[in-house]
């Protein structure tokens, strides 16, 4: 499901579009100010930003700027929301690489509208970026991140990783593994299974202990 961060100090303009980005089947989280957006950045990263320009910590496009320069952030879609309307102003938020720009007062409808139509134009479904407590994977370009720093591991590796964070907080069988990642059933073949379990767990370094064993079960995040 594709998560969506709203940067807006106006907490009733922000509380209106977090709940019409909910009510669509999105997930949401505001922010008030530029820092607790920033913060929670370093922590996950969403499918989209809605930004206002005025906040009262930093202007929204600085924090543009700053989101197109850094490597993780990027190709992050980004929506510039703001009450200034002039062409001038649009032109900069274009130019500082927005997606798309969006005047107050706005209607809901065409705010999710124009929401739709940047990520299908970006390709941000809602997996196409998995993010878990500094984990995160890129699945177009199979990247692997751990705190902002890329790794290099397995096809296999990155399919196992994948598919325990897709499913994360259930305990996944050795068997139903088997079966998605090498594409086959079979008992004596489990110790394939526990030698990439533990290369990936050292190539993820500290982060590697949130794969647990279940023992005589399988595995999970």
């Amino acid at each position: 499901m594709s998560k969506i961060y709203c940067v807006e100090d106006d907490e009733g303009i922000r509380d209106l579009i977090t709940y019409a980005v909910k009510s669509s089947g999105f997930e949401a989280e505001g922010f008030e100010n530029a820092s607790l957006f920033e913060e929670r950045l370093k922590i996950s990263l969403p499918s989209m930003v809605l930004l206002d320009i005025m906040l009262p910590d930093k202007d929204g496009m600085d924090i543009l700027k700053d989101i197109r320069k850094n490597e993780r952030t990027k190709n992050l879609p980004v929506i510039m929301i703001s009450a200034k309307g002039m062409e001038s102003d649009k032109v900069r938020g274009f130019e500082y690489g927005a997606d798309d720009y969006i005047t107050k007062p706005f209607g809901v409808m065409e705010l999710l509208s124009r929401i739709k139509a940047v990520l299908r134009r970006s390709g941000a479904t809602g997996e196409d970026i998995i993010d878990y407590k500094g984990i995160t994977l890129d699945i177009q370009s199979r990247n692997v991140r751990i705190d902002g720093e890329e790794i290099v591991i397995t096809f296999k590796e990155f399919e196992l990783l994948k598919y325990l964070l897709i499913h994360r907080g259930t305990v996944v069988t050795r068997e139903i593994l088997l079966e998605k990642i090498w594409g086959y059933h079979f008992e004596g073949e489990s110790r394939t299974l526990d030698v990439h379990i533990g290369s990936l767990r050292h190539k993820l370094g500290a982060k590697g202990k949130c794969i647990e064993t279940v023992r005589n079960v399988g595995y999970k995040i």
